[in-house]
């Protein structure tokens, strides 16, 4: 197959699809409306690069073992090229217990299990600079597309984009990877296409602070304190980084408004991480510095929308990609994934076919196959989140038996089963890493019964294999850092 592919946005989404379709023989254009990325090394990215349409962009980021494969079996250059500059491989040895190393032996699958991690500039920067160098890739910056160009039908067909100062571009495809901030949908709507949706907020508010190292100074050791930790008012997570960089970031339910107010003052972010043992050695003043200011990023939702309902296309020669398709709260780190995974189906339907019918519906089936099963965990886990959050602001309520039994079985049972049997560690880590369905691994009855019988074991028996506490009470943290506590 090949012909013209017109891509709306240059971010992980466009530069996913263009590492897909570019090497397949397709002439792919990519449309960006920011300006191109300074000149230099991963510092000038991150210091001086400006894109408004990513509001993430200087958010924590960990990139998926699904993502790195794909790159290291069908892009090793590129693998090559981001190693260069400074991104990093966390394996599965740096995060076990002392419980897993005492009967640890390396597997093959360990090789699969390994996080990429960076900050999303980098990771960026040299993703565009390699796809620049494909043939048949040509990225345009400071190109405003107005319009879609659609031919009225039922359904409506997409024929190319109009930029802004009226130059139209004709495309076979025509593929938004915009983000959230597209509006290729109202367009659409407005055209005769029924898109069904799903949305509802994370209810959530995402704070992240960068950091380097001094010179000489190195990484606290893994798995010692925790470097991420959930206490039901808080969320926080430390990301290591390129080229002596690392990020925390803290999540915090909207309901608790002092205290998103109080963390956009660095000196707060600070002293909030200090009350976390993990961060905490992270930020010491003698090991590293703040060197960035404190990002926030609200509005954080999960959304699906479908482009075929019932199998029957609503618009023909368009694909979204990325979060103008699907999009979920950034705290389970599977934006980019996605992103990638749906570039991949893209390119397999072209391939499939040349009618644009069966190309939409193939599409639409295999968005729904490899991406719709962590969607509907994480949207569960988000509402769960949020009645927790809003349980700790009414502590004086009664907890219900079934909401004890469930704790118990999620803090006394599974949680330590993991924290004690690699396996069944490298089982839980395959649904997170969205090599196969995130609910395969607790459906497995050789597993259940391992967490039966944890359950079963006394606690007295099992005290090692709890992990530390990962912080201070809300009580606590609010009044280390001088922040009103109540509602």
């Amino acid at each position: 197959m090949s012909g013209r592919v017109v891509v709306i946005g240059a971010g992980m989404a466009g530069l996913w699809t263009a590492l897909e379709l570019a090497p397949a023989g397709w002439e792919v254009v990519l449309l960006e409306k920011d300006p191109p990325p300074p000149e230099g090394d991963p510092d000038a990215a991150f210091e001086a690069w400006r894109r408004r349409g990513v509001g993430q962009l200087r958010h924590s980021h960990a990139f998926l073992s699904r993502l790195r494969i794909m790159i290291r079996d069908r892009h090793p250059a590129l693998l090559a090229a981001l190693k260069a500059a400074g991104c990093r491989d966390l394996d599965l040895e740096g995060a076990l217990t002392a419980q897993h190393r005492a009967r640890y032996r390396p597997s093959p699958l360990d090789e699969d299990l390994i996080t990429l991690t960076s900050r999303r500039t980098t990771l960026e920067l040299v993703m565009r600079r390699y796809v620049a160098q494909l043939p048949g890739a040509n990225l345009r910056s400071e190109a405003f597309v107005r319009e879609l160009a659609v031919e009225p039908g039922a359904p409506p067909r997409v024929t190319g984009v109009r930029l802004e100062d009226g130059e139209l571009l004709a495309a076979d495809v025509v593929v938004d990877a915009a983000g959230r901030t597209s509006q290729a949908l109202e367009q659409l709507t407005a055209a005769g296409a029924q898109v069904p949706e799903e949305a509802e907020s994370a209810q959530v508010i995402y704070f992240t602070r960068h950091y380097r190292l001094r010179p000489g100074a190195t990484e606290p050791p893994r798995g010692q304190a925790p470097t991420t930790g959930d206490l039901g008012y808080l969320k926080y997570g430390v990301f290591p980084g390129d080229n002596g960089w690392f990020s925390i970031t803290l999540c915090l339910p909207e309901v608790e408004e002092a205290l998103r107010q109080a963390v956009m003052d660095p000196a707060v972010f600070d002293a909030v991480c200090r009350q976390f043992p993990g961060p905490a050695v992270w930020i010491d003043p003698a090991r590293a510095e703040g060197a960035s200011k404190v990002f926030g990023m609200g509005q954080l939702e999960s959304r699906w929308r479908e482009f075929a309902p019932g199998g029957m296309p609503a618009v023909l020669g368009y694909f979204a990609v990325g979060d103008s398709l699907v999009r979920s709260n950034p705290l389970y780190g599977r934006g980019c994934s996605f992103a990638a995974v749906a570039a991949e189906a893209l390119a397999g339907a072209l391939a499939a076919s040349d009618d644009p019918a069966v190309r939409a519906a193939r599409y639409a089936q295999a968005i729904r196959r490899e991406l719709r099963p962590y969607f509907e965990v994480m949207r569960g886990a988000d509402r769960q989140a949020a009645a927790r959050a809003r349980r700790l602001l009414r502590p004086q309520g009664r907890t219900t038996l079934k909401r004890r039994i469930l704790k118990s079985f999620q803090e006394d049972a599974v949680g330590l089963a993991i924290r004690e049997d690699v396996d069944m560690l490298r089982d839980f880590l395959k649904g997170f890493h969205m090599l196969e369905d995130p609910r395969a691994w607790l459906r497995r009855p050789r597993n259940l019964v391992k967490i039966l019988r944890m359950w079963a074991r006394p606690r007295r028996a099992k005290a090692a294999l709890y992990p530390p506490k990962p912080g201070p009470d809300r009580a606590g943290l609010f009044a280390a850092v001088g922040v009103p506590a109540k509602a």
